[in-house]
């Protein structure tokens, strides 16, 4: 396995994990060009002993050594990637968030001639929680309110989080409606009154959350509320992980993790 942005608390996550992981051999470690690791000892890097792996910005030379590669960088990386694990017959594990439509265009191409999983979050728990969501969307009218609520840590970049979209599309599904007609993301001012099938979106960004994520139902006289807290990003590794070794078996397309676990038809 090859994992990119090795540097970042992901990546760095991923090779402890992977190294505790029966079956998984850390094959390649990148950075991109100029990064004070590249040509480095990954092991001494993390603060250990020397592992023998170095790290490069070299992607091509990664790919050929490599079975699977878990990417949890910047949007327009995963796009090129893609690209370029279709052409080495790589497949590509995502964890990246925050895509354009565009850009999932873009990778979507790519699936039709390479294997991708990508997911907004690779936790079991929230993918239960987004078949979830679909379920409940389904079997309630309009008469309740759907309100998506996330909490992340101060340095996430993007919002709403990717699995707070995830919840966005299994409910709008549930409904047989279109997500991006009927999202409301956050409100501010005089807004007027709730339009109702609208599905509301609110982030949270401070301190150290790991990731925390409620579906609200609010309806006449009750609510339902569904919720993922995740305490330990190890969770989000081992998720990926999983998907790589499921993948790497896989004919070409693209996957989530509900592929990955099972629940697809769920």
């Amino acid at each position: 396995m090859t994992v990119m942005g090795v540097s970042g608390r992901m990546g760095q996550m991923l090779v402890r994990m992977i190294a505790q992981t029966e079956g998984a051999e850390l094959s390649g470690a990148v950075e991109r060009p100029g990064h004070a690791w590249v040509g480095q000892d990954l092991g001494q890097m993390m603060g250990g002993v020397a592992s023998g792996v170095r790290v490069t910005d070299d992607v091509a030379a990664a790919l050929d050594a490599s079975e699977v590669v878990i990417d949890f960088t910047r949007p327009a990386v995963s796009v090129a990637l893609a690209q370029q694990a279709a052409r080495a017959g790589v497949a590509h594990v995502i964890g990246t968030t925050g895509f354009a439509p565009e850009e999932l265009a873009a990778i979507a191409q790519a699936g039709q001639s390479g294997r991708i999983m990508r997911a907004g979050n690779m936790s079991l728990g929230v993918n239960l929680l987004v078949t979830l969501t679909r379920q409940v969307a389904a079997a309630l009218g309009e008469d309740f309110d759907i309100e998506v609520v996330e909490a992340h840590h101060r340095h996430k970049v993007d919002a709403p989080s990717g699995t707070a979209l995830m919840l966005g599309e299994a409910a709008a599904q549930g409904r047989g409606v279109a997500l991006d007609q009927v999202a409301d993301r956050g409100r501010d001012g005089i807004t007027g009154a709730r339009r109702v099938g609208d599905i509301g979106f609110h982030a949270i960004r401070g301190g150290d959350f790991i990731g925390e994520h409620d579906v609200i139902f609010a309806g006449p006289g009750e609510r339902i509320a569904l919720r993922h807290v995740a305490s330990d990003r190890a969770l989000f590794a081992r998720g990926a992980i999983r998907a790589a070794f499921w993948l790497k078996d896989q004919p070409a397309g693209e996957y989530s993790m509900l592929d990955v676990l099972g629940l697809r038809k769920a």
